[in-house]
């Protein structure tokens, strides 16, 4: 989703004694006028920028999940093409997200946004429409790319509006994007519901907000400053000492077991969430709970990311090893699994918030990467390493689900896949959350 996560508390290796004003520093870079004092007005449009394109980060996945049973018998698929739904997207995610930083440097990162809110709101608009499996897929394609983009380059604006508030203006925004998470999985079926029952104009309904979060970047569209990451040699969250040269190096995070590490919990994270979001409505609606009681327990375990996506990072902050926070989490799904598998429908409120705490795995890993590296380009780099590698690890898992769904007819083999998968998730974590640097291993 967000290509890094660094809060106020993440070390720094410099006194803020040395560094310059940031208003003196964009000047020098040539960015423009200073991100740091724009006016009154132009703050009010990003901060609503942000929080709208936020809200708009997870809709188009969870209103599906909804929604999956009635996707299906409309379109005809099977189970195992609605398990390529669910793993459609971490792909574009992988794919697309690449994409964001170059584009952002030849027309800014606002104009990037700008068209990646308007995909997502063509492809909500078409896709119910499609009228077959691969019509709708390639409409999901085009949403999904709207929200590559943004989960890339929404770091880059809170960076260059709010360089002192990086912390916080990333926890409201991960805090906006699991409310909308949550919101369209509680919301899609009542909304079905009122617009006559059938679920394309429900599932249509959610292109209205992503044609909302257009509206505040039209005025920006010409501020071209993208805020490049920090040379090298300069620490995360200051600017480099007046007078220093900056000369970014690469930095070969494949060198560090580390990174590695990262890659792999970032790709088992996302794996758990693209099959909770895609599958537990059904999972849930198999055991005899409504439709509409489905898609609310769905919403609780995606808003539960609203609290804890701002506490968690702070908490993990402050700590040397980040280990045990994986552990917990860990065990909070396996338990959540368990759950399923014994007494889905009995004890469905409380899997559902066991699931939503473990998920919360995510806004960990991205503070991790903003902890694992020293310097603001290591950061940069280990990010879209960490991302990239896992989003593309996370693409089998949701599609084997749907697989082992069609082929045994039950959700006993899925949900052992998922209690197994938890198991080197919470490994990988745990040695992702030590305290070292990619660069320092790289080195050796």
């Amino acid at each position: 989703m967000m290509d890094l996560m660094p809060s106020e508390e993440n070390r720094t290796t410099t006194p803020t004694t040395e560094r310059p004003p940031a208003a003196t520093t964009a000047q020098r870079k040539g960015g423009g006028a200073s991100p740091a004092s724009p006016s009154a007005w132009t703050t009010r449009l990003v901060v609503a920028g942000i929080m709208l394109s936020a809200l708009n980060l997870r809709p188009a996945i969870t209103s599906a999940g909804a929604l999956l049973e009635e996707i299906r018998d409309g379109l005809g698929m099977s189970g195992g093409v609605a398990g390529l739904l669910t793993s459609v997207p971490p792909l574009c995610f992988a794919v697309f997200g690449g994409m964001a930083p170059r584009l952002a440097r030849r027309v800014g990162p606002a104009a990037v946004v700008c068209a990646g809110m308007a995909a997502i709101s063509a492809g909500l608009l078409i896709r119910p429409y499609a009228g077959s499996t691969p019509a709708f897929l390639a409409a999901s394609a085009l949403a999904l790319m709207g929200i590559a983009v943004g989960n890339v380059l929404m770091p880059v604006i809170v960076k260059r509006w709010f360089p002192d508030r990086v912390g916080s203006m990333t926890g409201l925004y991960s805090m906006a994007l699991a409310f909308g998470t949550s919101s369209a999985a509680a919301l899609t079926v009542p909304l079905t519901g009122a617009l006559g029952g059938n679920w394309q104009p429900g599932l249509a309904a959610w292109a209205a907000l992503a044609a909302l979060a257009v509206l505040p970047w039209l005025p920006l569209l010409r501020d071209r400053g993208t805020a490049p990451a920090p040379a090298a040699h300069e620490p995360v969250g200051g600017s480099a000492p007046d007078g220093a040269q900056e000369r970014p190096t690469t930095l070969r995070v494949t060198r560090s077991r580390t990174a590695w590490a990262l890659a792999v919990f970032f790709g088992l994270q996302a794996t758990a969430a693209y099959i909770a979001m895609g599958w537990m409505a059904q999972i849930f609606r198999d055991a005899g709970v409504s439709a509409g009681q489905a898609g609310v327990l769905l919403a609780v375990t995606m808003v539960m990311g609203v609290p804890l996506a701002f506490v968690i990072p702070r908490v993990a902050s402050r700590l040397p090893h980040q280990g045990p926070i994986v552990l917990v989490l860990g065990a909070c799904g396996l338990a959540g699994y368990a759950g399923l598998y014994l007494a889905p429908a009995a004890g469905a409120w409380a899997w559902a918030v066991l699931i939503g705490v473990s998920n919360c795995a995510f806004p960990l890993a991205l503070t991790m990467v903003g902890m694992r590296a020293r310097t603001g380009a290591g950061v940069a780099q280990l990010s879209a390493f960490a991302q990239s590698t896992g989003y593309l690890i996370s693409i089998p898992g949701p599609l084997l689900v749907g697989v082992l769904y069609q082929g045994s007819g039950g959700w006993g083999l899925p949900i052992a896949l998922m209690s197994a998968l938890m198991v080197p998730q919470m490994a990988v974590g745990y040695l992702a959350g030590r305290d070292r640097t990619v660069e320092d291993e790289a080195a050796r």
